[in-house]
């Protein structure tokens, strides 16, 4: 390993260790210092919203939690079949769907998720290729009114979704991939440098539940990490290059979802 090699790892291990004694030396956060507070939720484009429907239970099988965990596996290999509007509508609730708001100046939102500090940093972005109801393209996701806004009219994206996620076509070919995104003031905001251990564990509660819902209605999933951000972030119309702006976003994390066909994963 060369020395520029080790310096970048003994970097991000810094970045993942938890509070230290020069914590108390560090500059005061945006929240202490009382600056506006960033919104919690990232507006609607001018244009229709889809509404989701909110009856989805019916499109739960009658599993518990106990099967739920040991069921619980990667999976690379769908059926090609549709997903119907209700159980998108099911994981996207599950994910980042809005329980309710708290906070009358300074609102927050709590979700099916936890969050430090109920920060919620995520934005929920859809590549759809088979759902029933809605025509293949790139959505947004609004947890607050559980609606899709059509974010780009692009139905030939797979072949550039497979780039951007590394050549993993499966990815591409999936009825629907989920893309989350990050803006990372929300969380800076009140815990500035610390925000970004913070908001990976976060991360890893979003995509869990994904996981957890698509074994409930008899979907399967598969985390992706890796991924070209350059080309991911250009594809979802994100300003690509290092950004300090306050609205600055990117992706972040993914995940395909479709209907099982084998079991066989991590």
């Amino acid at each position: 390993m060369n020395e520029s090699t080790r310096y970048e790892i003994l970097k991000q291990r810094e970045m993942m260790k938890g509070y230290t004694s020069a914590d108390a030396k560090e500059e005061p956060t945006d929240q202490q210092q009382k600056l506006p507070f960033p919104k919690p939720l990232k507006e609607a484009k001018p244009g229709d919203m889809i509404r989701l429907p909110l009856d989805f239970e019916d499109v739960v099988q009658d599993k518990g939690i106990l099967t739920l965990l040991k069921e619980r596996e990667s999976c690379r290999e769908y059926a090609d079949e549709a997903l119907s509007l209700k159980e998108l509508s099911f994981l996207l609730w599950a994910t980042q769907g809005v329980r309710r708001f708290a906070g009358r100046y300074r609102q927050v939102t709590f979700r099916n998720v936890p969050s430090a500090g109920s920060r919620h940093p995520f934005e929920t972005y859809l590549f759809v290729r088979n759902i029933e109801g809605l025509l293949p393209g790139i959505y947004h996701y609004l947890p607050e009114p559980h609606s899709l806004e059509l974010w780009a009219e692009k139905a030939d994206y797979g072949e550039e979704l497979k780039a951007a996620l590394g050549g993993q076509e499966f990815a591409a070919k999936a009825p629907v991939t989920f893309v989350w995104s990050v803006l990372p003031y929300r969380t800076e905001w009140r815990y500035g440098r610390k925000a970004h251990k913070y908001m990976l564990i976060d991360a890893g509660h979003v995509c869990e539940n994904l996981y957890l819902a698509c074994e409930a209605i008899g979907c399967g999933t598969c985390a992706i990490g890796a991924y070209d951000q350059e080309l991911l972030d250009e594809l979802m119309e994100f300003v690509s290059g290092p950004s300090s702006e306050e609205d600055n976003e990117f992706a972040l994390y993914a995940a395909p979802v479709g209907k099982r066909m084998t079991k066989g994963g991590e």
